[in-house]
């Protein structure tokens, strides 16, 4: 909890800071790399940790990933330019992508199936409170202190966590001269950052840039695929990522990702541009994802033997379309609230489905493989994190520019409108308010059709019975 907490609060506290930064470093045009670029290499390297964990154990990766983590932090303090923080970012994210795969495995490994859930929860919880925690720390440091300690503040917590892990982490060294595919981890880590650039620059002009993040993805996508089949101990182990409770898994958990990213990028823009209420009133409409998390990871936690896993896994998928079916029905008179007890539903059916999910996925794999299928589960949610802004954000720029009887909306025109600054005559701001209202219903009714996608790949989960002190039964037979 302790090395998770510093990934969970990374995100918020350097948005907070993050205007302070780009006035003092300079490189505004490189601002959202500094986000990217962290996203990029976390989502890279979790699979490749994963995998280590299997072979080298979980104490050396964990205190592998927090002591590269902790460099990052260090050295992003001192950045003194845009390129140099993008770069000490890069390095946060090969921490992060070890950090949190190689902790939930080290929870897979402690507790028995029925006892693990409740942990799980407790971890859950960490995303919880950092997201209100960081905003408030970020605004401190701030104010009293120089930006740089918003990295620094890693140091003493990431600290903590080596000596917990050194003191009280017991395991058996793997036996066997260790193989590493070094080649399937480059080829893999090239494929994913490509991947994520491409995806990053779906909405863009750069057309010339983006054909060759495409080129590069396919080169490097069947060089892994040949080096995969040819390698004795692949990075990836195909066989392990289509087993059907792990391929229904993961597929759920990337669509939900998709989903999450739709509300937590238009949620706020819709109850500040069109609903024209206070970026707080926004805050309370979207926070509400961190009170329902929480709550179902509890609940599915404390159901897993009396309910079942399959049931449980069901149940929770269907909480999301479910929380998702209000926000097709905002219109700018609509009250937050509404849109507030849609998040609650959504982070409710989120937390028991990737609670429910994580236990599954660990249960059904032999403890030498549990690395790098926890790490497949982070990887699909890391991804549909990134394709659903991609996705989302082309859905609503479609919407943007077929208003019937308006022309083409620029980005100025939204800012202006998010911040309360538009110009013009009010006939012209209320039609600029419509126009993205328009814009936003669209891309409210993806996200439902995603939301009722994460049901449907859960329909495909074979029943896995969880017997308290023993472990999964598997089931080829569907409830």
């Amino acid at each position: 909890m302790s090395s998770m907490s510093m990934v969970a609060i990374e995100a918020t506290i350097v948005s907070t800071a993050m205007p302070q930064i780009a006035t003092q470093l300079g490189g505004l045009n490189l601002y959202s790399w500094v986000f990217s670029s962290f996203l990029l290499t976390q989502t890279a390297l979790t699979v490749v940790f994963g995998k280590l964990a299997d072979i080298y154990g979980r104490k050396p990766a964990a205190l592998a990933g927090i002591g590269i983590f902790l460099a990052g932090s260090i050295l992003a303090g001192f950045a003194t330019s845009m390129p140099m923080m993008i770069g000490f970012r890069l390095l946060q994210g090969v921490g992060a992508g070890a950090i949190l795969p190689v902790s939930l495995t080290i929870v897979g490994d402690l507790f028995p199936a029925h006892e693990r859930g409740k942990v799980q929860g407790y971890l859950a919880s960490v995303w919880a409170v950092s997201a209100v925690l960081g905003p408030m720390i970020g605004g401190l440091l701030i104010r009293n202190l120089s930006w740089a300690w918003i990295f620094w503040v890693n140091v003493p917590v990431g600290l903590l966590a080596c000596a917990l892990l050194v003191m009280f982490l017991h395991e058996e060294r793997p036996r066997g001269k260790p193989s590493i595919d070094v080649a399937g981890a480059l080829l893999f880590t090239i494929s994913v950052a490509s991947l994520m650039m491409a995806l990053t620059d779906l909405d863009k002009r750069n057309g010339s840039r983006l054909t060759l993040e495409l080129a590069v993805l396919g080169i490097s996508g069947l060089l892994f695929v040949w080096q995969e089949r040819r390698a004795a101990d692949p990075m990836i182990n195909f066989e392990l990522w289509t087993h059907r409770p792990i391929a229904a898994g993961n597929t759920a958990t990337l669509l939900a990702g998709m989903t999450m990213m739709c509300l937590t990028t238009f949620l706020p823009m819709y109850v500040q541009g069109v609903s024209r209420r206070s970026p707080i009133e926004a805050g309370f409409a979207l926070t509400m994802v961190m009170v329902g998390w929480p709550t179902g990871a509890t609940v599915a936690s404390r159901s897993l033997l009396r309910v079942g896993l399959r049931p449980l896994l069901l149940a929770g998928t269907c909480f999301i379309p479910v929380g998702a079916l209000p926000f097709l029905f905002l219109r700018p008179e609509t009250s937050p609230v509404w849109a507030g007890a849609g998040s609650l539903v959504m982070g409710f059916g989120m937390g028991m489905t990737s609670v429910s999910c994580l236990v599954l996925i660990q249960e059904i794999v032999s403890p030498q493989e549990r690395g790098s299928a926890t790490a497949s589960n982070l990887f699909a949610r890391n991804l549909g994190n990134t394709l659903g802004a991609a996705v989302f954000g082309a859905v609503q720029n479609f919407g943007l520019a077929h208003v019937d009887g308006m022309p083409v909306i620029h980005a100025d025109q939204l800012k202006r409108l998010l911040t309360n600054n538009a110009q013009g005559d009010p006939a012209s701001i209320e039609r600029l308010r419509l126009a993205l209202h328009h814009a936003l219903h669209l891309t409210f009714t993806a996200m439902f059709l995603v939301a009722v996608g994460v049901v449907v790949s859960m329909l495909f989960m074979p029943a896995v019975k969880v017997v308290q002190k023993q472990e999964a039964v598997f089931s080829s037979a569907p409830e």
